[in-house]
C-alpha cells in the first residue's frame, strides 16, 4: 500500500510540475487559464508536500518536455485574438474508466482543439482493469457483453474468495492459500481468453481496435514517461488530432498517425507461466496481461497489469536525456 500510495504521489506530483510549465511558458505569449478543480487541488497538494530540492527536479523534466512539445503542436503558443484563450485542465481519474487515459489536457475552444498529456513517473504500464463475479469486461472494454458462460465459469471462483475474506474477517492471505496461481489465476484466465475470443468472433475489426483503444487510451495523446536522466515522449496519434499547424505554421517535426488493428493474430500464454497471456494483433500491436492479486489479503477480484510489448514504427517517440544539476 505504502509503495502504491507513493507512486500516486510522486505521479500527481509531476502532473502539476507539466501543468505549471505549460502555463509558465505559454502565458508569455498566449491568454492562459488554469481550470483549478479538485484534481488540479490534489495535484498541488502532492506537488507542495516535497521539498526545494525535489519540486525542482520534476519541474526541469516537466520544462524539457513541454519544450518540446511546444515545438509540435503550434495551436498551444497560436491564438486567433484575445478570445482565444488557451485552458489547462487536470482530469480526474475516473476519466480512465471510460478509456481517457489522459491526465492533463491543453484546449482551445474557440479553435475546436485540444491535445492531452499522459504523465508517468517511472512506470510504462498502460492499464490496472479488473475482473471479479460483477465486471463485464466485455460491456465495459469493448461495448458487447460477456455471455452467461463466462460468468457460469468466474462467478463461483470470486464468490469463494469472497466467503474466505468474510469469515476470516478481511484476514485469510493469498499465500495460506497455497498453488493460487494454479487454482484461482489459471482458470481465470482461461475463462478470459475464451470469451475474448468469442467477442472478438462477432466483429472481429471493430473488436481488435476497439480493444487497443480502451487499453491504450480512446483520444490521441502524448505520454511522457520520467525516469532517471530521461524523459521519454510518445505520441499516440491514432485519429490523426495530434501534430496539426496553425494557418502557416507548421510544427517542427512530423508525427505520423498510427494504424489500429484490424485482427487480432493470437492470444497464448507467457512461455512457462500460468499468470500471463500475450496477445498479438496485426499493425505490430503486441500486449502483456499480467494477473495479479492487489492486495496480500483475500479479496474477491484480480487485477491485471497491461503492458505495451509493441507498437507499430510509426508510433513516434523522443527521448532525452537530462543531466541534473548537483
Amino acid at each position: 500500500m505504502g509503495k502504491e500510495s507513493t507512486q500516486t504521489k510522486n505521479g500527481k506530483a509531476f502532473e502539476y510540475a507539466i501543468l505549471k510549465e505549460f502555463q509558465e511558458k505559454l502565458q508569455r505569449g498566449t491568454a492562459v487559464e488554469v481550470i483549478e478543480n479538485k484534481a488540479y487541488i490534489t495535484a498541488k497538494k502532492h506537488f507542495d508536500s516535497f521539498g526545494t530540492l525535489i519540486q525542482s527536479e520534476f519541474s526541469l523534466y516537466a520544462s524539457f518536455a513541454v519544450n518540446f512539445l511546444i515545438d509540435i503542436e503550434p495551436r498551444l503558443s497560436n491564438s486567433f485574438d484575445d478570445n482565444d484563450i488557451l485552458q489547462l485542465e487536470i482530469l480526474t481519474d475516473d476519466k480512465g474508466k471510460d478509456g481517457d487515459v489522459r491526465d492533463i489536457v491543453a484546449i482551445r475552444l474557440l479553435q475546436k482543439w485540444e491535445i492531452g498529456v499522459s504523465a508517468k513517473n517511472n512506470h510504462k504500464a498502460i492499464k490496472h482493469s479488473r475482473l471479479s463475479n460483477k465486471i463485464d469486461f466485455g460491456k465495459k472494454w469493448l461495448g458487447i457483453p460477456v455471455s452467461n458462460i463466462y460468468f457460469d465459469e468466474v462467478k463461483p471462483i470470486f464468490d469463494s474468495l469472497d466467503k474466505m475474506r468474510k469469515e476470516s474477517n478481511k484476514t485469510k492471505t493469498w499465500e495460506s492459500l497455497g498453488d493460487y496461481h494454479t487454482s484461482i489465476y489459471h482458470p481465470v484466465l482461461e475463462a478470459f481468453k475464451k470469451e475474448l475470443f468469442k467477442i472478438y468472433n462477432t466483429n472481429p475489426a471493430k473488436v481488435a481496435s476497439t480493444l487497443v483503444e480502451y487499453l491504450i487510451g480512446n483520444k490521441d495523446f502524448y505520454k511522457v514517461i520520467k525516469s532517471k536522466h530521461n524523459i521519454e515522449i510518445q505520441a499516440y496519434n491514432l485519429h490523426g488530432t495530434l501534430n496539426l499547424p496553425f494557418k502557416e505554421i507548421i510544427p517542427k517535426f512530423k508525427i505520423p498517425q498510427v494504424n489500429l488493428p484490424t485482427k487480432i493474430i493470437s492470444i497464448n500464454y507467457k512461455k512457462d507461466t500460468k499468470t500471463t497471456l500475450i496477445i498479438k494483433l496485426n499493425n505490430d500491436w503486441e500486449l502483456s496481461f499480467r494477473i495479479h492479486n492487489a492486495s496480500s489479503r483475500v479479496e474477491p477480484s484480480l487485477k491485471f497489469d497491461i503492458n505495451l510489448l509493441k507498437a507499430p514504427k510509426t508510433l513516434f517517440t523522443n527521448k532525452l536525456s537530462i543531466k541534473e544539476s548537483k
